[in-house]
């Protein structure tokens, strides 16, 4: 119910970005951007069966665009990082597992269409996992993903954006920043 409560939420307010801000022409992802997200996470991969959430799947990335006008000028390529957390809770056992994911990504950038920003790259992360359940003090490890997203921009500088693969969940949706 919280979870359809925010994720309409969101929507509304994108809704309204776009009505309130006029278009604008977006050059493909350039040397010397950098751009903010912000997202919420739908579909989490730590969940077990009789697991609920109790902290909705929240993820923050930055990147930094390192190289342009590569495939005729309709690609770029970019660096940056990665945070983002999530917990559960089995109420039936009061048991809680957390995961916290940290990275640094890299990503190919190509413009199919004017405001649209589709990538896919590539993270190596480390993965904290924490549980309750007795005989297990949770675990860490390095991961490595993949991802593939595309970011809309309402303005020059506002977007939304859409990303799947590894992370905090398996969709992560939000707000882009480019400055």
């Amino acid at each position: 119910m919280k979870r359809n409560f925010i994720l309409r939420g969101f929507m509304v307010v994108a809704l309204c970005l776009s009505f309130s801000f006029g278009t604008y022409a977006q050059d493909v992802f350039k040397k010397g951007d950098k751009v903010v997200n912000l997202g919420i996470g739908l579909g989490t991969y730590g969940g077990y069966s009789g697991f609920s959430s109790s902290f909705l799947p929240i993820s923050g990335s930055f990147e930094y665009g390192i190289l342009d006008n590569l495939i005729n000028g309709k690609a770029g390529i970019g660096v940056g990082g990665y945070l983002a957390y999530t917990s559960w809770k089995n109420k039936a056992t009061d048991w809680t597992a957390s995961d916290f994911i940290i990275g640094a990504r890299g990503s190919f950038h190509y413009q199919f269409v004017d405001k649209l920003d589709t990538y896919v790259g590539l993270m190596l992360g480390y993965d904290i996992y924490n549980s309750s359940y007795s005989g297990s003090d949770g675990s860490s490890s390095v991961s490595f993903s993949t991802f593939l997203g595309a970011r809309y921009y309402l303005t020059d500088n506002i977007g939304v954006f859409a990303e799947l693969g590894y992370g905090v969940a398996a969709l992560e949706l939000g707000v882009a920043y480019k400055f």
